[in-house]
């Protein structure tokens, strides 16, 4: 009897998975058959987004009926297996026989192991540093213009905003409409007055975001907040030092072509002051490591994210585990509040701040960018919380203004086909492809899965017939009008996982794929063969949409129940819709997504901190399962 046997016969396994276990008994084929298939699932958990295997619980890897080691039997194994390390949580892996690496209950690649000890202690370095940054009372007149209610104590944008001129790391945190870009702009102008009344070179400031598009809503959303600051009454000139654009992650740490590295590394830092960074929820284990260690000491590093959003697609889920070791973010600590009380009065709520992260996060009160059109609010707290039945009332009750629940609606693209196809015949028909790129965020449709009829692929597959009027399977790869979603990285053609694009011919008649990023705000144009991989957008899963928003949002829900559902994964969906939102499928469909969380196995909120028991301490709830990056 074999379990790594019994795993690739039951699919649980990829090829690769099967392939990294049978190297090790090669080399060794005296290894046990425990270990091998621990191996396996530790190549399999990185797929799936974790960064480690947790033995204690194979379960969240494969629903398949397995006959599972006992769990200390399996740990016992592991730990005697010349093919792991058994370091301590500081050291580096420098054993370079030993692939694997065993670690409060996880079983790690060594790799990702060393992603997640360098980024805990890079983490904790830039959270030592001292902002030297100047005096807090030199700045409270324009501090008092940006936050005319900061001394009421309510006012956590105000807390954020000073918490800032003290941290070197900084956390703000907050669901869609609570004002982290509003929050993180009058920040940076305090930020310049603060070194211009100090006398001192302003600070070099950069944007970021994991994908483009994100990155592009910052910095559209930054000059909007940045012009109703001068209209309040605050200085032009200290909103003129603020950036007016962001970047992608990999175009700040600087792409090599064909290389897994980046320019700017702990050797040759970022050589800027402040580095911003949004939708860091989706910033995956290896990526942030690789940017905090490129962070220079004395550099403010800010991170903004939405805490209730789907993980990563990658492996990891960083902003979790950071948030998890720097508690809820509530109050300052004594020192913080004496120190801000020129600012913020004497209102603000104190708490006792020790070890980890603890003083560094400020949480926002939710908003969810209501108007008075659009009520999204009350679903998104139902979904948050996982209330199904409330969620469900609110959707049957008819009461959201611009929320509308199709119920029972299995195929919306048959339903509202004539509403589908006039949006995309349109974006054809648009002047420039400048005008076409930004006419497609009105409306998209989102899935929860890939492959299937109601996958994206599908999906989409249905949508080219229909646009190009040639059946499924002969349809043209290009046609005029087809939008394009890049799903791999290309450091050549700055182009990069998330990217959307729209094949239009130009002016001589050639059909092109063009994107945003050209110069001035611009678009790019690319032969469509030369283009990375890529796939059409008309339809996306809700993994591809985190980072971007769209006026209008129909979001289909399989018809059966899948365990790539989950609250995280609605919620996600749920707050892309600016305007107007469609949810579209079953009830009970929806009553199980909620009832599941999306869990990731990862050591690095211990690392930081958090807690002092093994990550695999706590039981798994049996609503709690896995989502699998690999579907999306």
């Amino acid at each position: 009897m074999s379990l790594l046997n019994d795993l690739m016969r039951a699919g649980v396994l990829r090829t690769l998975d099967h392939a990294f276990a049978q190297s090790l008994r090669r080399l060794d084929p005296d290894t046990p058959d425990e270990v091998l298939a621990a191996a396996a699932l530790a190549s399999l958990a990185v797929a799936q987004g974790h960064a480690g295997f947790d033995p204690a619980r194979p379960q969240l890897l494969t629903e398949a009926q397995m006959a599972w080691p006992g769990a200390a039997q399996w740990q016992t194994a592991i730990a005697g297996s010349r093919w792991v390390a058994q370091p301590g949580a500081a050291q580096d892996v420098s054993d370079t026989t030993t692939p694997l690496v065993s670690e409060h209950g996880l079983l790690y690649l060594r790799r990702y192991r060393e992603y997640e000890r360098r980024l805990a202690m890079q983490l904790q370095h830039i959270a030592a540093q001292p902002l030297h940054a100047g005096g807090t009372a030199d700045v409270a007149e324009v501090f008092a213009l940006l936050f005319p209610h900061a001394r009421s104590g309510e006012d956590r944008q105000a807390r954020a905003a000073a918490l800032a001129l003290r941290r070197a790391l900084l956390l703000v945190t907050g669901g869609p409409g609570t004002g982290k870009t509003t929050t993180i702009t009058r920040l940076l102008v305090l930020r310049i007055a603060q070194a211009q009344r100090a006398g001192i070179v302003l600070p070099r400031i950069a944007l970021a975001a994991p994908t483009g598009r994100a990155a592009e809503r910052m910095a559209e959303s930054l000059r909007k907040a940045a012009a109703a600051i001068v209209a309040s009454g605050v200085d032009a000139a200290l909103c003129e030092a603020l950036p007016d654009s962001a970047s992608t992650l990999h175009r700040l740490l600087g792409t090599i072509p064909d290389a897994p590295t980046f320019r700017h590394t702990a050797d040759n830092p970022l050589p800027f002051n402040v580095i911003v960074v949004d939708e860091a929820s989706m910033v995956d284990l290896p990526l942030m490591c690789k940017l905090v260690e490129a962070v220079a000491d004395g550099t403010q590093l800010i991170l903004l994210g939405d805490p209730d959003q789907l993980p990563s697609v990658e492996a990891g889920d960083v902003l979790a585990a950071i948030l998890a070791a720097a508690g809820p973010g509530d109050a300052l600590s004594a020192d913080d509040a004496r120190a801000l009380q020129p600012l913020l009065g004497d209102a603000v709520p104190m708490a006792d701040h020790a070890g980890g992260l603890h003083g560094h996060r400020v949480q926002l009160l939710r908003g969810y960018r209501q108007d008075a059109d659009f009520d999204l609010a009350p679903l998104a707290v139902a979904t948050r919380e996982g209330d199904a039945e409330r969620a469900l009332s609110l959707l049957r009750g008819d009461t959201l203004r611009g929320v509308h629940f199709h119920e029972d609606v299995l195929d919306p693209l048959e339903t509202q086909r004539a509403l589908f196809l006039a949006h995309w015949r349109a974006l054809a028909d648009a002047p420039d492809p400048a005008t076409a790129l930004q006419s497609a965020q009105r409306l998209r449709l989102l899935t929860a899965v890939r492959e299937g009829p109601q996958g994206a692929r599908g999906l989409n597959a249905r949508i080219e017939e229909l646009l190009s009027g040639r059946r499924i399977g002969s349809a043209p790869s290009y046609f005029h009008g087809r939008l394009l979603l890049v799903t791999e990285n290309s450091y050549r053609h700055r182009l990069f996982n998330g990217d959307i694009g729209i094949c239009l011919r130009d002016g001589s008649g050639a059909l092109m794929a063009w994107f945003a990023g050209g110069e001035d705000g611009g678009v790019r144009p690319f032969h469509p063969s030369a283009l990375p991989a890529h796939e059409s957008a008309f339809a996306m899963t809700v993994h591809k949409a985190q980072g971007s928003e769209f006026d209008e949002v129909w979001l289909q829900l399989p018809r059966n129940d899948s365990r790539v559902l989950s609250r995280e994964l609605v919620y996600t969906a749920l707050t892309r819709a600016r305007t107007r939102l469609h949810v579209a499928g079953n009830a009970q469909v929806l009553r199980d997504a909620l009832a599941r969380h999306a869990v990731r196995m990862s050591g690095l909120a211990w690392r930081l901190g958090e807690r002092d028991r093994s990550p695999t301490a706590d039981p798994l709830p049996e609503a709690m399962t896995p989502v699998q990056g690999a579907l999306f």
